[in-house]
């Protein structure tokens, strides 16, 4: 679905974009006045601003002390992102998520679980991988992503060529990208790619490697809904391979 021009929800107005196209939903139902209040107030502090150059340690994006740097794409109600925040308080997160209603449940969220290892996006994750250093992310996850069933769609996928080669970039060498999917033909269509890709390597070696979820997984709404409609989710794992560039980069 394309963007619609009007996004403003209770006076809230969401980031101008320019990072190309955006097919997606950006707003569902009117926004509940606490919520809208956390757009106002709170999403400002914890956006990322990208009209400035990222630093290049992105630990001082944050006011607590963190180490490692996890990127999440596309958080949906933000009950991976907060589960996992909560989990590890010595890691920085960067969450990403163009629906307004998600955003203002991951500020909702963020402030009853008092995260301070928290900075969000509220747009197009694309302009945030483009934004971020080579080499910064420890761990990238992709979580039921829109598939885009449609062929004359599959170019909107968020997992293609192109994309990958842009992951990687990001990715510290032996960094993870995790992907979840309930959808067959989209795990074929990534794990294609990743064949096909010099930057990652599948770590599975049975079955029950992909059939299993991560540890410590809290299940998310969007996977609630494919149990009910009879689908099982998959869960890769794919690892930045070292290539030459990172060798000599490194030596």
């Amino acid at each position: 679905m394309t963007v619609e021009n009007d996004d403003t929800q209770n006076g809230v107005e969401p980031p101008q974009r320019g990072h190309g196209a955006f097919f997606g939903r950006r707003k569902g139902k009117t926004l509940r006045k606490g919520h809208a209040g956390l757009m106002a107030g709170a999403l400002p502090d914890l956006r990322l601003d990208l009209d400035t150059s990222a630093p290049t340690d992105l630990r001082t994006l944050f006011p607590t002390a963190v180490g490692d740097i996890w990127l999440e794409i596309g958080f949906g109600g933000g009950e991976h992102l907060t589960q996992r925040a909560g989990e590890n308080p010595d890691v920085g997160f960067i969450g990403c998520e163009a629906y307004i209603n998600g955003t203002a449940k991951m500020l909702s969220q963020i402030e009853q679980n008092g995260l301070a290892n928290i900075r969000l996006w509220d747009d197009d994750a694309k302009a945030v991988v483009e934004w971020l250093p080579e080499a910064s992310i420890a761990r990238i996850y992709l979580l039921y992503p829109d598939p885009w069933p449609k062929r004359r769609h599959r170019k909107r996928r968020f997992l293609g060529e192109d994309m990958l080669a842009r992951l990687a970039r990001i990715l510290k060498p032996g960094g993870e990208l995790r992907f979840a999917t309930d959808i067959d033909d989209y795990a074929a269509y990534a794990l294609a790619r990743i064949a096909r890709s010099p930057d990652f390597v599948w770590t599975a070696e049975r079955q029950s490697d992909w059939l299993t979820p991560w540890e410590g997984w809290r299940s998310t709404r969007y996977e609630a809904k494919a149990l009910r409609e009879g689908r099982r989710g998959a869960y890769f794992t794919f690892r930045r391979i070292a290539g030459s560039a990172d060798i000599l980069s490194a030596s």
